[in-house]
């Protein structure tokens, strides 16, 4: 957490003559927009105004949450985004830990802003900026910011709509609190937002029970041809761009697909690769159980990073050949 002078510096920051501006990374998630709509509604509450920024378009099924339709996408908007960011006296950089995750776009523009920047995030690794909150032991950012709010000692202002974000925030990361990180205290963090009006049967329902039939025709495809490799340690799964084409791919479609190659009974490791839709590069997401590492292993060997159990990477070559080097990184691993 900010120091006690860090937050009596923010708390000075945060006044209704400033320009506020929060951004999140490139293909915003669950805790990105959560995060994100759970500290401007805060910040609302305090009577201050704030611009949410996202470097490009979200999943449907994070837009039912309040304001979700004010969100700047700066894909969409660039000149006002574009802007916002330069006109900020303060940044509040959420879920990501360096600039040039929010894509090539808003990261330059982060870099070049004079404004103070906050950064609240639990990603390893994190850049330096003016404040710096990062704790990779927090299993959501969703959770930092309340813890954020409890510093300014500010929890009463917590109302229906910030705990209706971050609520979602926190179930999304935790993969509905179910990852080794999630903790007691993220418990008596959700209690406090229930109690706050947040209702987990709608919340889980506006989020997850929102497939299409396009969707589900993706998950047959993959689990109908699921690979386990390194003696049934390690699932893989995978997508070529014509089947997403053929199956009317939209953004989203493809979340939580890595987690069902942890399901299968001895796996520690699940990978996911696919073809990005437009450019030619493998996009990948890797899932672990317990001690094993697919942060830094990611790092090692495919241009990613993330957490000890959750990571993502990008690689150059065809899919056929990011699947063989990943089997034979993988089976060199010790675990």
């Amino acid at each position: 957490m900010f120091t006690p002078s860090e937050i009596s510096e923010i708390k000075k920051l945060l006044t209704p003559d400033k320009k506020i501006v929060i951004i999140t990374h490139h293909n915003p998630d669950g805790d990105a927009i959560g995060s994100s709509l759970g500290l401007k509604h805060f910040l609302k509450q305090k009577g201050l105004e704030a611009d949410v920024i996202v470097p490009n378009d979200f999943p449907k099924f994070l837009k039912w949450m309040p304001e979700s339709k004010k969100i700047i996408i700066a894909d969409y908007k660039r000149k006002v985004a574009g802007e916002a960011i330069y006109n900020a006296d303060v940044i509040f950089i959420l879920d990501f830990n360096a600039s040039h995750r929010s894509g090539n776009l808003v990261g330059p523009w982060i870099e070049k802003a004079r404004a103070k920047k906050i950064l609240i995030d639990h990603h390893q690794q994190p850049e330096d900026f003016d404040f710096v909150y990062s704790d990779v032991t927090v299993p959501a950012t969703s959770q930092m910011i309340y813890h954020f709010i409890q510093a300014l000692e500010e929890e009463d202002k917590v109302d229906l709509e910030i705990a209706e974000c971050l609520y979602t925030g926190i179930m999304t990361d935790t993969g509905g609190f179910r990852f080794r990180s999630t903790s007691a205290s993220t418990h008596r963090i959700v209690a406090n937002l229930i109690e706050k009006g947040a209702d987990p049967a709608m919340i889980t329902s506006n989020t997850w029970d929102t497939n299409t039939v396009s969707r589900l025709h993706l998950l047959a495809l993959i689990l109908g041809r699921i690979e386990v490799v390194k003696d049934g340690k390690v699932a893989i799964l995978w997508l070529k761009r014509d089947e997403l084409k053929e199956f009317g791919f939209q953004k989203g479609d493809t979340e939580g697909f890595v987690n069902y190659g942890l399901s299968i009974m001895g796996t520690q490791v699940s990978a996911f690769f696919m073809e990005d839709l437009y450019e030619d590069f493998i996009k990948i997401s890797f899932r672990s159980k317990e001690d094993v590492d697919v942060n830094q292993f990611s790092r090692n060997h495919f241009n990613g990073g993330g957490h000890i159990n959750a990571a993502g990477g990008k690689y150059m070559k065809s899919i056929e050949e990011t699947i063989e080097d990943f089997k034979e990184k993988i089976e060199k691993e010790d675990f």
